[in-house]
């Protein structure tokens, strides 16, 4: 009888086994299905019912000390910062408030568009600064500074008041105050279906043209060498917003497989240490220095050649100022105190201070 019940058991569990593994391989191939707590961990949206919303609160002058550490050297102390991305706060007024519908957006002759302009709720802001900032640590904010940091940007665009503490118990409330918050439309029928509007009608009835067909025609664009630097350095000219830069047309044109150094002059004055070298590349790379700084031109911060030429020698006065942060030497983006190990300090201001070389 034991062993009659040993082997109706081996059968069950081996019935089991086969099942479980069935339903692992629904995709043949592919990973296997994740966790409840990897599902969790990636299910961090927040919906504009405020569905998803954590548990918490922040208070605008917390927002505005977390917002000077992490977030002023992109955005600027006010969210007003042209440099490195568009401006988040302006051209919204208390007239805005009140209809819910940002004037200036339909005018002409004003000259940029904001942030707090187009966004229509204020779980997108919550949900994009948790998700996504800093932009050199992404997720790493704890949910009350969240709440903060989300709650300082209102008051930038005085949505709400300087001693106010946003939770998950008045942000809809809030919400009621957004200055665009009947901006958002659902009559252009992006998607199909009766859930956004009512229709289930598509925006266009075009149809696939499948015969006598035009042919494909092919947009392409280069910068021939005789006009390369005709009206001088592009790289100089480009607008101030966002990251786009312009070619180096003080350069000659990279060819495919060629390296920046190989395209760029040489210093023959200066001979680094290998090892030295590598090692200092390899820590700005490590403690994301190269985000705001470049090796031989401006991002947001001054080009590492620029940096050597001014401090050259000076390792303690370098070492000090990574360590502490701060704005007003080179513009008016501060730059975050940096949190690296000592030794990590040390080697990337000797490097600095020795040359900048690559």
């Amino acid at each position: 009888m034991y062993k009659c019940h040993k082997v109706i058991l081996t059968a069950v569990l081996l019935f089991a086994t086969v099942g479980a593994f069935a339903q692992s391989v629904a995709y043949p191939g592919i990973g296997r299905p994740a966790t409840t707590k990897e599902v969790a961990a990636w299910d961090i949206d927040v919906r504009p019912d405020f569905k998803g919303l954590p548990a918490g609160s922040g208070s605008v002058s917390q927002g505005q000390d977390v917002w000077e550490l992490k977030c002023a050297q992109c955005h600027g102390v006010f969210g007003e910062s042209n440099e490195v991305f568009s401006p988040l706060i302006g051209g919204t007024t208390n007239d805005d408030i009140k209809n819910g519908r940002v004037a200036s957006l339909t005018r002409r002759d004003f000259p940029g568009r904001t942030t707090m302009m187009k966004v229509a709720t204020v779980s997108t802001l919550w949900d994009y600064i948790n998700r996504a900032m800093p932009w050199t640590a992404p997720k790493s904010l704890k949910t009350d500074e969240v709440y903060a940091v989300t709650a300082y940007m209102l008051n930038l665009a005085y949505v709400v008041p300087d001693d106010f503490v946003l939770s998950d118990k008045n942000i809809a409330e809030v919400q009621k105050r957004m200055p665009n918050r009947n901006g958002m439309s659902t009559q252009h029928n992006l998607w199909p279906g009766k859930e956004f509007n009512g229709t289930a009608k598509p925006d266009t009835g075009n149809v696939a043209c499948m015969t006598d067909c035009t042919p494909e025609i092919k947009v392409s664009s280069m910068l021939p060498d005789y006009a390369r630097n005709a009206h001088g350095n592009l790289a100089e000219q480009n607008r101030i917003v966002g990251q786009q830069k312009g070619a180096d047309t003080l350069q000659p044109e990279r060819k495919p497989g060629m390296s920046a150094s190989a395209s760029a002059p040489s210093s023959p004055n200066i001979k680094p240490v290998a090892k030295t070298v590598d090692l200092a590349i390899a820590l700005l790379a490590k403690h994301n220095c190269n985000t705001c700084h470049a090796q031989d031109r401006k991002v947001v911060g001054p080009s590492f050649n620029d940096i050597a030429k001014k401090y050259s020698g000076k390792v303690d006065y370098l070492a000090g100022k990574i360590k502490s942060g701060g704005a007003g030497v080179w513009g008016p983006i501060p730059m975050p105190a940096q949190s690296a190990p000592e030794a990590d300090i040390k080697t990337i201001a000797g490097w600095l201070a020795g040359g900048g070389a690559k």
